[in-house]
């Protein structure tokens, strides 16, 4: 009883409060993760899922998954979609932030209804997307003849050359409200003192802009870039609607080819060691970014 009268004494209170969340995230995100971790050394298999004694392969898995064609050309496909992906809805969410930090009527109920993009489920935009890139049915093919720049409806989901296009229009339409509304957070934080001041001198809306608004937005720029590119990185869910990894291994990501391992060729140690590449890729890409913003604050 004394040790936890002395423990309140110092108003340590606070980690009772906070340890609800750390139990959740042991349980449901460390634990998953260690599992994962250790069924990627053992030789998982449908004979043995259910066997006490696992056998351990070691690396084997490993080797075997790095010698596979389709595990590079995920990682490049991956690669790929994200940072395409990042650079379209950065900049259109960039350009729709600045137009509706602007005072006019009806700006805030249109800047919260370009919001539903985020809110729909991703399964939901999925299928939408699916039915609109159809190519018999689909409004995509339509509005295109409708205005001459094609003589046939494109076969968008099942050619290699535009399936990833299709997969990427239909992701920026998720992420550029994401990016919008983070930066429009951001530009709100600007004083307003410093276009004033900046006006006064004599500086034009360019000069404002890359001299003010973009310095003082970089800490909002680098979270909004790192969180797209994670979100972007481990989709799974718009690509397995959309393509399943298809035509040919031509839209498969690191996610999509995991679940393949795992679930559709039973190849349980396989597919939990592919997690365990996109969970290394994102670990590091998470560590650049707290570098670089330690290394800010320091400043």
């Amino acid at each position: 009883m004394k040790k936890l009268k002395k423990f309140f004494r110092y108003d340590n209170i606070g980690y009772f409060f906070v340890l609800p969340a750390v139990i959740y995230m042991l349980f449901f995100v460390g634990y998953p993760i260690v599992s994962n971790f250790i069924l990627s050394f053992q030789d998982v298999t449908v004979k043995t899922l259910s066997s006490p004694n696992k056998p351990f392969a070691g690396i084997e898995n490993y080797q075997t998954l790095f010698q596979d064609e389709v595990l590079r050309t995920s990682i490049i496909n991956t690669l790929l979609f994200t940072v395409l992906c990042l650079v379209f809805q950065f900049m259109i969410g960039f350009l729709l932030a600045l137009f509706f930090n602007r005072r006019f009527s009806f700006a805030k109920p249109v800047r919260g209804l370009l919001m539903m993009p985020w809110m729909i489920p991703i399964t939901v935009t999925a299928l939408i997307f699916k039915f609109m890139f159809s190519s018999n049915v689909g409004i995509i093919n339509q509005a295109l003849m409708g205005i001459g720049l094609i003589s046939a409806p494109i076969d968008w989901l099942t050619q290699p050359a535009t399936a990833m296009i299709a997969l990427i229009i239909s992701n920026v339409w998720i992420g550029i409200p994401f990016n919008m509304i983070l930066i429009s957070t951001g530009l709100t934080t600007i004083p307003t003192e410093l276009y004033e001041s900046a006006g006064i001198d004599g500086a034009n809306k360019l000069q404002t802009f890359w001299k003010i608004t973009v310095p003082m937005l970089k800490p909002t720029i680098g979270s909004v870039l790192i969180l797209g590119f994670i979100y972007t990185f481990k989709v799974f869910d718009l690509v397995f609607v959309m393509t399943g990894g298809g035509p040919v291994n031509s839209t498969q990501m690191l996610s999509t080819y995991s679940y393949k391992l795992s679930f559709n060729m039973f190849k349980y140690s396989q597919g939990a060691a592919a997690a365990n590449v996109l969970f290394v890729i994102l670990f590091i890409v998470s560590l650049i970014y707290l570098k670089f913003a330690y290394s800010e604050e320091d400043l």
